[in-house]
């Protein structure tokens, strides 16, 4: 098959980047399915493990979402037939989905929402599976939950699906940020009840907005915003943030008792918890909303045709910092 490869750390915008490499199928292991990729995505994690991809002389297959169709079967497989439409977010720790089949748990695959594209389909995983841990795992909200939650880029991907799901699966009000207009509209037409403007005064616009501070807030961005979620914050407040900072100082949050949690979608695929499972019960659940109407994809830009230019593309597009919602690229 073919697949596309980082032999080393390349910027986005040189050539050997990304290229393409011939490799064998991949063996499966007890639980897998082996997927024919139809589209995949890019995530900020994507473009990290890129720009740090190892010079090891063998490649670096990236790519974390992912939709297709199942063409074979581990032996201890289930859920799924030869022929099913499936939709999932990947496993950090194995080969990527930026390939013609892909490997994959079948323990951490949904079944494709009937009503989306395979483009619109591979947009969502990764950042449904983050949105909801973060909210019901973490945060432990449930149908009867009130009170302020901040979502911090409510334009970005994770952000995008963590307002819907905020508002159609809890009673929780939702302030989304936001510094540009068009990302401004964007959350506002996902459903949040307010947006703030997180690029000038962050603690003086959030405050404006909810004068008494907020319940809870969703972090992709922590670093030198622990000081402002300290003000923003209620007293015993709950953070969930998906960032990772080597030295990160938490003290400001310690006079109001203030929680802090991680999210990392990958930790159950990682470390092969007893609980892997709950990823397949997740993407399930939130394909019978799709197919309800009740969420929508995060699709905003589809680039046609799973090659390295097309991926390099992709990444440039990311890395920007300035896309809204997701951007797709289609292999057939």
């Amino acid at each position: 098959m073919t697949a596309i490869g980082s032999y080393r750390g390349l910027p986005v915008a040189d050539p050997e980047s990304m290229v393409n490499v011939e490799m064998a199928l991949p063996v499966l292991r007890p639980h897998d399915i082996l997927v024919r990729v139809a589209a995949v995505s890019v995530n900020p994690a994507d473009v990290t493990r890129r720009a740090s991809a190892p010079d090891t002389g063998e490649p670096t297959v990236l790519g974390f979402d992912a939709a297709g169709t199942v063409v074979a079967l581990g032996p201890e497989a289930s859920g799924y037939a030869v022929g099913d439409e499936v939709y999932y977010a990947g496993d950090v720790s194995r080969p990527g989905s930026n390939a013609e089949y892909h490997a994959v748990d079948s323990r951490i695959v949904g079944r494709k929402p009937a009503n989306l594209t395979w483009a619109e389909a591979a947009a969502v995983p990764l950042t449904t599976i983050t949105a909801w841990e973060a909210m019901f795992d973490k945060f432990k909200l449930t149908s009867t939950s009130t009170g302020t939650l901040l979502v911090v880029a409510g334009a970005g991907g994770v952000g995008s699906m963590l307002i819907q799901l905020a508002k159609k699966l809890t009673g929780m009000t939702v302030i989304a940020t936001a510094s540009r207009e068009e990302s401004r509209a964007w959350a506002s037409a996902l459903g949040a009840d307010a947006v703030v403007d997180h690029s000038g005064d962050f603690v003086s616009n959030a405050l404006a907005q909810v004068p008494d501070g907020v319940d809870y807030i969703f972090s992709p961005y922590s670093k030198n915003n622990v000081e402002n979620y300290a003000k923003i914050g209620k007293a015993f407040a709950e953070i969930c943030a998906i960032d990772g900072h080597a030295g990160l100082d938490l003290q400001p949050l310690m006079r109001k008792s203030i929680s802090w949690h991680w999210e990392w979608m990958f930790t159950r695929s990682f470390y092969g918890t007893h609980d892997i499972s709950a990823q397949r019960d997740i993407l399930d659940r939130a394909a019978a909303m799709f197919e309800a109407g009740d969420l929508r994809t995060t699709l905003t830009r589809e680039i046609s045709g799973l090659t390295p230019e097309n991926l390099r593309q992709a990444h440039a597009l990311v890395e920007s910092g300035r896309t809204i919602g997701k951007v797709v690229v289609t292999g057939r």
